[in-house]
C-alpha cells in the first residue's frame, strides 16, 4: 500500500478507507459481511470527480461553449480515461477480489478498474478533504486535459471507415444487456459486421459502451489483417 500511496501522492491517517477502496463486492460477499464493498465510495467518487473535473474546465475555458466543456469532461471521465489511470497506479495489484473473480481475469476488467479509480478518490476526499483529492484528480486527470488528450477518440467512425474498404458491409450495433442501479448503470454493446459478432464493450451510457466494443472490432479487424 507504501507504493500506491507514493504514486497518489498522498497518505492516509485512515488507511482501512483505502483498503476499503479497493475492495471488490466479490471479496465482500465471501467475507460474509466482514468486508465492505467499494461501491458507496465508488458512488462518491464519481461525483467528486465530475464536480472537480466541470469546475477546472469552467474556470481555465471562460470562452468554451457549454457543448465543448461537456464533450471535454466527458472525454476525462470516461472508463477508458479512468482505466488509463489504473494502470499507472497499477491499480490492478492491489485490487481486493474475491477468488472467483481473480481467477476469471478481473484485475484487469476495464469495469472494476474504473470503479476503482473512483473508489480511491472518495477515499483521499474522505481522509484528507477536497484539497487532497483535488490534487490526485489534478495529477491523473485533468493533466490529460492539460497535454492536449482529452478530445475523444471516435472509435465507431473508425471503424466504419475501414469495413468501407470494402462495399456492401454493414455495421450494427445491438444492446446486449444493463445491470446495476439507475446511478450506476452498465449498458453492454455488441457490434456486428454483415451480422455476424465482430467487438463487444461496456460503458456508462450506451453511447460508450458502443464507442468501447467499436475499440474492440478494430483490434479484430486489424488483427486479421497482419
Amino acid at each position: 500500500m507504501k507504493t500506491l500511496e507514493e504514486k497518489l501522492g498522498y497518505t492516509f491517517q485512515d488507511p482501512s478507507l483505502l483498503e476499503n477502496a479497493l475492495t471488490h463486492s466479490s471479496r465482500a460477499n465471501e467475507s460474509r459481511g466482514k468486508l465492505a464493498s467499494n461501491e458507496r465510495l465508488e458512488f462518491l467518487g464519481d461525483s467528486i470527480l465530475g464536480m472537480v473535473v466541470a469546475d477546472h474546465l469552467y474556470r481555465s475555458h471562460p470562452d468554451l461553449p457549454e457543448g465543448d466543456l461537456t464533450r471535454t469532461r466527458a472525454a476525462l471521465v470516461c472508463e477508458e480515461s479512468l482505466v488509463e489511470v489504473a494502470r499507472e497506479l497499477n491499480l490492478g495489484e492491489y485490487l481486493r477480489l474475491g477468488k472467483g473473480e481473480s481467477a476469471g481475469g478481473g484485475r484487469d476488467r476495464p469495469s472494476i478498474q474504473a470503479d476503482a479509480v473512483e473508489a480511491v478518490l472518495a477515499a483521499v476526499y474522505l481522509d484528507g478533504g477536497i484539497g487532497s483529492a483535488r490534487k490526485c484528480i489534478q495529477k491523473y486527470i485533468l493533466s490529460r486535459e492539460i497535454a492536449g488528450l482529452t478530445k475523444p477518440l471516435d472509435h465507431k467512425t473508425a471503424l466504419q471507415e475501414l469495413v468501407q474498404r470494402e462495399s456492401g458491409q454493414v455495421l450494427q450495433y445491438r444492446l446486449v444487456g444493463e445491470e446495476g442501479p439507475d446511478h450506476n448503470k452498465r449498458f453492454f454493446v455488441e457490434v456486428d459486421l454483415n451480422g455476424k459478432a465482430l467487438g463487444a464493450g461496456s460503458g456508462r451510457s450506451k453511447k460508450e459502451a458502443e464507442q468501447m466494443a467499436a475499440q474492440a472490432a478494430i483490434t479484430v479487424l486489424k488483427g486479421s489483417e497482419a
